[in-house]
């Protein structure tokens, strides 16, 4: 019997495994239920596909991503492999033919969409062909509670109880609920071998700003990168097209990807994709998972992500050959009501739709961070590191003020260190920066804050006040009060951070917007704890 080292070099023409590859693949050869947590480009698909041509019998992969599948299939029957696929995208004949291999016994692997599931014939005819291992890639869609929800998905368990077999689960995003739902769906919460590679990829630059005329900001992004591929995300259709128009004009060549495009349509643009080097796509979330194009050189976010794994799993696509990459998200106070309304007008239930704020808070929570993003990124996933050198608050590192946080205490902060105030599209101001005060504690607690502003000038209301939060105002004074009844990982507008163990009050550009009629841009304010 061949070796994986034999068959890695032999069959997929790789001189070594990358780091963790070789004691997954070690597992599922020897028959263990696996479930694998890989970053992105870290060769999630050949720990099935070596163990099924050294295992008796079919391995059965199930995935969500029919263009995925297809190109994975078409490479293995390229380098030798008995490969085929059953999906919604291949017609009669195609499939018959892959029925007919199954019967004779010539297949090694056989890629299944999940809906393909809810069939009982299909159930019924997987129980005649020699099923030996279900390989299931993009494990974390079996998450009620994640971001790529699939129901059919939940069909797995039922598949493996079913032939009896081993399971091995991969997937490049799931926290620990997640993986603790992975392994009460897939593995009827009996426990597998958990491998867990991290999360970090040190050679993606993390990079936010706050939304500024957003198409200049695209194209500015885009122009020093000109002949690199890359990947604009974008939160509606239209945006898609409009965005995609604006950098053809610019001598770019860009086309747009989304749901609402015909099935051939999308097709051309991922064979277009992945065959042709310096092209953007302006997409939806509907393109990229399962992209398989290794020398991504950036991925921007036009508007905000809908949560931190999104956000992840979308700029992992950057750099899967190991080389330098980078990334850009725009957000502003509009991504974040478009945000909140998607969550409370869904059809989830109320536990999940406070799942679903936690995420979308702790990536508002990365937006408006104080410390370099990597470290912030990676504590969402419980993983620890030292400040990276390679994100843009690593560069340049905001001004902070910190005190004591003591009763009665004045700070003063005066414009261009903390509090600077920008002219907004309608004439008002925008406190920007990364102003705020910190202090440390121990007890969640209540803490009332008072900002003040020294020039004369009518002073309204915050326009997006979060739910914890008491404002009140009179004449130019504005009261905050947030009560600490919780110990939240981050949240919109105050975050505890893990690493100094502080709580943060923070004026980020846009979520805050107070308006001030005539007042000098560079304005003096204070800010006053008046009570712990």
């Amino acid at each position: 019997m061949a070796s994986p080292q034999t068959l890695l070099s032999d069959v997929f023409g790789f001189d070594a495994f990358r780091p963790g590859q070789e004691d997954v693949v070690e597992a599922v050869v020897e028959g263990h239920n696996v479930l694998a947590i890989m970053p992105t480009g870290g060769g999630k698909s050949l720990c099935f596909q070596i163990p099924a041509l050294l295992r008796e019998g079919v391995t059965l992969v199930v995935s969500p991503l029919i263009a995925l599948m297809r190109d994975q299939v078409r490479g293995l029957q390229a380098a030798g492999v008995a490969a085929g696929a059953l999906t919604s995208g291949h017609t009669q004949e195609e499939t018959d033919s892959v029925f007919q291999a199954l019967a004779a016994g010539q297949l090694k692997l056989l890629y299944l969409a999940p809906e393909r599931l809810a069939s009982t014939s299909m159930q019924a005819a997987l129980k005649r062909y020699n099923i030996a291992l279900i390989a299931v890639d993009e494990a974390h869609c079996v998450s009620q509670w994640g971001h790529d929800f699939r129901p059919d998905y939940l069909r797995i368990g039922e598949l493996r109880r079913t032939l009896n077999v081993p399971v091995a689960a991969f997937t490049a995003t799931a926290d620990r609920d997640t993986q603790q739902e992975i392994i009460e769906r897939l593995f009827a919460g009996s426990q597998p071998q958990v491998f867990l590679r991290g999360f970090d990829r040190p050679n993606i630059h993390l990079a936010f700003t706050a939304k500024d005329s957003p198409r200049r900001q695209i194209l500015d992004f885009v122009a020093p990168r000109k002949g690199q591929s890359g990947i604009v995300y974008c939160g509606t259709r239209a945006k898609t097209q409009a965005l995609s128009a604006a950098l053809n004009e610019a001598g770019h060549r860009a086309c747009y990807y989304h749901g609402g495009m015909e099935a051939e349509d999308r097709r051309i643009v991922e064979g277009r994709f992945a065959n042709e080097d310096g092209l953007i796509v302006v997409a939806t979330v509907a393109f990229g998972m399962g992209v398989d194009k290794p020398d991504i050189r950036w991925v921007a976010h036009a508007d905000l992500p809908k949560s931190i794994e999104s956000y992840y799993q979308e700029i992992g696509r950057a750099g899967r050959d190991g080389g330098p990459a980078e990334t850009l998200t725009l957000y502003g106070p509009e991504d974040i009501r478009l945000r909140r309304a998607q969550i409370d007008e869904g059809l989830a239930p109320v536990e999940r739709r406070a799942a679903d704020h936690g995420r979308l808070n702790a990536l508002l929570g990365l937006a408006e961070a104080l410390i370099c993003r990597r470290q912030t990124l990676l504590a969402y996933f419980d993983e620890t590191t030292q400040p990276c050198g390679h994100c843009d608050l690593c560069d340049a590192p905001p001004d902070r003020f910190e005190a004591t946080g003591d009763e009665g205490e004045l700070v003063q902060v005066t414009g261009g260190a903390l509090g600077t105030l920008t002219t907004g599209a309608t004439g008002s101001f925008l406190m920007s920066g990364a102003g705020g005060l910190e202090w440390s504690t121990s007890t969640a607690n209540t803490r009332t804050f008072k900002v003040t502003f020294e020039q004369d000038g009518s002073v309204e209301a915050f326009s997006q006040v979060p739910a914890d939060l008491t404002v009140s105002r009179i004449g130019n004074e504005l009261t905050v009060i947030h009560s600490f009844n919780t110990w939240p990982k981050s949240v919109t507008y105050f975050g505890f951070d893990n690493t100094n163990n502080q709580y943060k009050l923070r004026y980020p550009t846009g979520n805050y917007q107070v308006l001030l009629d005539g007042v000098n841009p560079t304005t003096t304010f204070k800010i006053q704890l008046i009570s712990s």
